[in-house]
Parts: C-alpha cells; sequence; structure tokens
C-alpha cells in the first residue's frame, strides 16, 4: 500500500486531500480515512468541504474502484465538531449558517448515497451522532466489535438532526432506534450488527482485512452493473410496484445498452450455449 501522493505519476499536490482527509490506494481500493484523530475525526466544515472535493475526484480516478470510507487512530467520526460546527456559528448570518449545513449534507448523503463506485464504511472505533449519517449512506459497512456507537444528542439537550435521525431510521427497527435515540446509551458493534444497522461486526484486528476482501469480491463483478444495481435500489425504495416495473424495465435496457464490459451478452453465450458457467455459483468469464 502506498500514500497517494507516492504511488502514481498522475498524483501530484493538487490533489484535494491530505488536510483533513487522507487517501491511501491499495489494489483498486481508496481508503477515504477521516484524520483528524485528536479530535476523534469529528466533522469540522473544512473536513466538510475536503470531502466534497476528495469524492468528486475519486470518481474520475482510475486508481479507486470501490471507496472504503473510515477514520485515522481510535474513531470512525465522533460526529459534528460542537465547537467549530455550533458555537462558532452562533452569530452567523442564515445564509451563512446555510451554507455549513449544505456543505456538511452535501457529502454525507447527497453525494455519498449516489456515489457511482461501490462503498464501504469501516468503523474502526467511535461512532457517534452525525457519523451516522455517512455511515447509513455507504452501501455496505462493517465495524470492529470493539466499536463504540452512540446517538447521545439527549444527552446534550438536542435532537439527532443533520439527517442523523432519518440514517438511523434507514437501517435499524423502530423499538432499536428509539431506545438508544431516547436513552442516548451506547452500544458495540455486536450490537450494531444485531439491529442491521451495520451488515455484520468482526474484532478489531480482523476489520481491515475483512473489509479488504469484501472490496475485492466487489471487484470481481462487472462494476458498469453493480453501480446500476446500488443506485436503483436506491430508486425504486421510494417507488410503488407499478412505477418501480417500467422504471427497472427501462434502467435495465439502459446499463445493458452503456455496459463497454457487454456484459450480459458474455453471460448468457457462457451459460446458455457454452455451458461454461453457473450463475448461482459465480461470475461469468470477463476473458472471452
Amino acid at each position: 500500500m502506498s500514500i497517494a501522493n507516492s504511488e502514481s505519476p498522475a498524483a501530484s499536490d493538487a490533489e484535494p486531500w491530505g488536510n483533513n482527509v487522507k487517501v491511501e490506494f491499495e489494489d483498486g481500493i481508496a481508503w477515504v480515512i477521516l484524520n483528524r484523530p485528536e479530535k476523534r475525526n469529528a466533522m469540522s466544515p473544512s473536513l466538510n468541504r475536503e470531502m466534497i472535493r476528495v469524492l468528486d475526484a475519486l470518481e474520475v480516478d482510475e486508481r479507486c474502484k470501490v471507496l472504503v470510507l473510515t477514520g485515522a487512530g481510535e474513531s470512525y467520526s465522533a460526529g459534528m465538531d460542537l465547537k467549530e460546527y455550533f458555537r462558532e456559528t452562533d452569530n452567523a448570518t442564515p445564509v451563512e449558517v446555510m451554507r455549513v449545513r449544505r456543505d456538511s449534507m452535501a457529502w454525507q448523503w447527497r453525494r455519498l448515497m449516489f456515489y457511482p463506485k461501490p462503498t464501504i464504511a469501516m468503523v474502526n472505533g467511535w461512532c457517534f451522532g452525525g457519523a451516522f449519517t455517512s455511515l447509513v449512506s455507504c452501501d455496505l459497512s462493517i465495524a470492529a466489535e470493539e466499536a463504540i456507537f452512540g446517538l447521545s444528542e439527549v444527552n446534550w439537550g438536542i435532537i439527532p438532526a443533520g439527517n442523523v435521525m432519518r440514517a438511523v431510521a434507514e437501517k435499524m427497527c423502530t423499538s432499536d432506534a428509539l431506545y438508544y435515540l431516547m436513552t442516548g446509551e451506547p452500544f458495540d458493534g455486536k450490537k450494531a450488527s444485531e439491529t442491521r444497522l451495520v451488515n455484520e461486526a468482526v474484532p478489531l484486528a480482523q476489520l481491515r482485512d475483512r473489509t479488504r476482501q469484501i472490496a475485492l469480491k466487489l471487484m470481481e463483478k462487472n462494476l458498469h452493473v453493480v453501480r446500476a444495481i446500488k443506485l436503483t435500489y436506491r430508486r425504486v425504495k421510494e417507488m410503488n410496484w407499478d412505477v418501480s416495473e417500467d422504471y427497472l424495465y427501462a434502467k435495465a435496457g439502459e446499463t445493458y445498452a452503456s455496459d463497454p464490459d457487454k456484459g450480459r451478452e458474455k453471460g448468457m453465450t457462457q451459460f446458455l450455449d457454452k455451458k461454461a458457467f453457473k450463475p448461482g455459483l459465480g461470475n461469468y468469464n470477463n476473458e472471452t
């Protein structure tokens, strides 16, 4: 593995990471690391602006096939930096406050939830409050069993805003969500997996290897089709059955027509004509 600025001749000091966010490339994986360990990677306005630029850059960077979002040190993220995000905007104008909020939400769900590349949240430690939004916006999520999650806003006398509550409602069942929202009680990675907030939890020592394994599995697939699947899934959740049926037929046709790999044609030929593979047990051979 190498730090971005030293891996490729195309990399340069102009790349939009390095202050609050670090990016490392490894075998098609872009490890995007929130890099404020002294603040438990709390999200500040400057970090949010940097993340927007990072996501924009990685979207067209061929070194990034799968994006993994994690945190430096012992935290994923402690949520919003209360001092920089709230206290320092107390006397700001409504327009200035709106701009700060817009930058925060711009990457945490608007960009990340509909990102054109597969995304995985790797929760390596503390994950509190505002961090839930980016966690849920990633396609998949793996947590360390030792990670600590918390919706502690009630203890501050505030509500989980910034779409945190919407993120919780997206993944956790009502009884679990209301319990942790109303009590502010922390819970570990095992419990996060039980509530389906994350896909699975593994011991911290195995976390990176397990995340890498999943990323490599995704890269075995036709990434053009993976992209279509993830974006289409996000859309059809909000549709009724009739609208979804029409949308899916149209989306399928657009996906097959624009696939540079011609995966549907290869898969059908290898399965129906050559009897060369079984779709339920593996992928078609992209080399033929």
